[in-house]
């Protein structure tokens, strides 16, 4: 059954607005109509946190508002995957993101966001913490099978943390294998390119950037 016409612009405006409540009430209200959990994902969900995204990089909202916007779909996205697997359905992730703050940092405030926005997207993500060691990342690479490894390196001190594990998988020639990308304050898009990975200034800018590493190693 399709989303009933009187909570789709509201819940729309839920997932925009960070209103988790709203976000929570509605979902609900929807599933027991008889909405289609994957509809709400792909037409509702995904659409408005595309959106905020892209309103996040063009200056019209800041921090706060994309962070209110994921919590809100992490929220009804818990009783949208419950609906999903309820129901037999299979929820098509986009793929899986290895996540964690470089050893010796322990700042996580970015790198969660990324994480609650990637998993609002469809991403299957892999969150290490805080704190991760070079070889923490190649095992859970290679363990869950990643698409993308993602570093965050906040400190100045810690970029050679983040170089050692770039390096480590050049040396294991997995960069081929996995796209790895860095953010964070101490990292540049200049820095990027001298190792050879991605990079990403935001965590909107993450989405898109996995959705891309994903689709070219899919196509």
């Amino acid at each position: 059954m399709s989303i009933p016409e009187s909570i789709v612009n509201p819940l729309y405006e839920a997932f925009v607005e960070g209103d988790a409540d709203a976000a929570d009430e509605l979902v609900q209200e929807a599933l027991k109509a008889g909405a289609d959990p994957l509809e709400i994902i792909n037409t509702i969900m995904i659409p408005a946190l595309t959106d905020v995204g892209t309103a996040f990089q063009t200056g019209d909202c800041f921090l706060p508002e994309l962070m209110m916007s994921g919590e809100a779909a992490e929220v009804a996205g818990e009783y949208l995957e419950a609906a999903i697997e309820a129901s037999g359905q299979s929820s098509q992730k986009l793929g899986v993101v290895v996540l964690g703050t470089v050893e010796g940092d322990v700042h996580d405030i970015g790198k969660n966001i990324v994480a609650t926005m990637l998993r609002a997207h469809g991403f299957e993500v892999v969150d290490l913490g805080r704190n991760v060691s070079p070889s923490a990342f190649v095992d859970a690479a290679r363990e869950r099978r990643a698409d993308v490894v993602g570093l965050s390196s906040l400190m100045t001190t810690t970029r050679p943390a983040a170089q050692s594990t770039v390096n480590l998988f050049s040396e294991l020639d997995l960069l081929g294998t996995y796209n790895v990308m860095v953010g964070g304050g101490s990292v540049t898009s200049d820095w990027a390119d001298e190792m050879g990975v991605s990079y990403s200034p935001d965590a909107a800018g993450a989405v898109e950037l996995c959705k891309q590493l994903v689709g070219a190693t899919q196509t």
